[in-house]
C-alpha cells in the first residue's frame, strides 16, 4: 500500500486517540488533538499526566479510553511511542500515525510485527488533514 493510500485510509476513520496530548496550546500534542476534533473526528486525549484538556477528559492509557479506537496518533518521545505501540497491539488497533519526532525504527518494526499499518517518517497529520480539506473544497 502506498503512503498516500494509507494516509487516505487513516483519514477516513472515525475515532482517534492522541497519545501524548498536551494542555499547552503551543505544543503539537494540543494542536493535533484540537485539529482532529475541529475536522469532525471523535478524538480521545491520552496522557497519564493530565486529567483533562480544556473541557475534555484525558485518559491515562489507551486501555482506559471508553470506545473502540480506529487509529492512534503518537505525539510522544520514541521510547514512549514503543509502549503506546504495545498497548495498541494489545487492543488490536490496526492503524497508527507516528507524528514526526515520535517515531523510531524499533517502534515502527514493533508496530509492523503486530500487523499494524503505520504512517511514519511522513507528514504531520495536521498537514495531511489540511491537504485533504483543500482537495475536497477544490473539487466540491
Amino acid at each position: 500500500m502506498s503512503l498516500r493510500t494509507l494516509i487516505e485510509q487513516v483519514l477516513e476513520q472515525k475515532t482517534f486517540a492522541v497519545a501524548g496530548v498536551s494542555r499547552d496550546p503551543s505544543k503539537y500534542g494540543y494542536l493535533v488533538y484540537r485539529k482532529l476534533k475541529a475536522a469532525g473526528y471523535m478524538v480521545y486525549a491520552v496522557n497519564p499526566n493530565a486529567d483533562g484538556i480544556d473541557d475534555d477528559p484525558c485518559y491515562p492509557a489507551l486501555d482506559n479510553v471508553p470506545a473502540a479506537i480506529d487509529c492512534v496518533v503518537t505525539v510522544t518521545p520514541p521510547p514512549i511511542t514503543e509502549k503506546i505501540v504495545m498497548d495498541a497491539g494489545h487492543l488490536r488497533i490496526h492503524l497508527l500515525w507516528m507524528q514526526p519526532g515520535s517515531e523510531s525504527v524499533s517502534a515502527y518494526n514493533l508496530a509492523r510485527s503486530l500487523s499494524m499499518q503505520v504512517v511514519s517518517g511522513g507528514p504531520c497529520i495536521m498537514v495531511a488533514l489540511a491537504q485533504r480539506q483543500a482537495h475536497y473544497v477544490g473539487n466540491g
